[in-house]
């Protein structure tokens, strides 16, 4: 794993695990891979090399429930996928003292519709009651690919994912993304949907 995660240094505004955002742009690295022997998932590394997200679902892949964890093991998030007659749609919820707030979702992905005609998908994205911003966002990416942009309401981009590569510009693989987060972004937001994202096109 020593040569999955990056090597530059990027500083911080916090470093809590669970920040809500940093005044500078934030680089993670996607291994799509759990931490569980035969679980799957994936696991994200910070621009340390630190893992500071995990994703697990401890059953087959796209599963109708993940867990969004720390490195502890502790549940920050859970996502449900719910399905509405011909709609499907995901449920994310945070979690606080070991418990979901069910009341309300914090995010809302809908199961998608077509970008210009063309390969491309947008999942338009709702936020919940602990997200009173009124801000959307909308998740942009091609079928069955692990890229991905997230773009809000206006349409700027807040977030990107792309494979990773070497300062070569050799390729890591397939499951190996670099994650970009634009600054005074909410990262656990971003976290939650790359997940989403990842369920949907059958990554996780």
């Amino acid at each position: 794993m020593a040569k999955v995660y990056p090597q530059e240094q990027f500083s911080s505004s916090s470093n809590n695990n669970n920040c809500i955002a940093s005044s500078i742009r934030e680089t993670y690295t996607v291994w799509l891979k759990s931490l569980v022997f035969h679980g799957n998932g994936c696991t994200i590394f910070n621009s340390k090399g630190e893992i500071v997200f995990r994703v697990d679902n401890y059953q087959e892949r796209s599963c109708s429930e993940v867990f969004l964890m720390d490195l502890n093991g502790d549940v920050l998030f859970s996502i449900q996928r719910k399905n509405i007659r011909v709609f499907e749609r995901w449920n994310g919820y945070k979690w606080s003292d070991s418990k979901a707030n069910k009341e309300r979702p914090w995010i809302q992905v809908r199961k998608c519709r077509r970008v210009l005609g063309g390969n491309m998908a947008g999942y338009p994205v709702a936020l919940g009651c602990d997200k009173a911003t009124g801000i959307g966002y909308s998740i942009i990416g091609s079928d069955g690919k692990s890229e991905f942009k997230i773009v809000d309401s206006a349409g700027r981009l807040v977030a990107e994912a792309k494979h990773k590569r070497s300062s070569r510009g050799v390729s890591y693989g397939d499951d190996v993304l670099t994650l970009v987060v634009e600054p005074e972004t909410d990262q656990l937001l971003i976290v939650a949907l790359m997940t989403v994202h990842g369920l949907i096109n059958n990554k996780l």
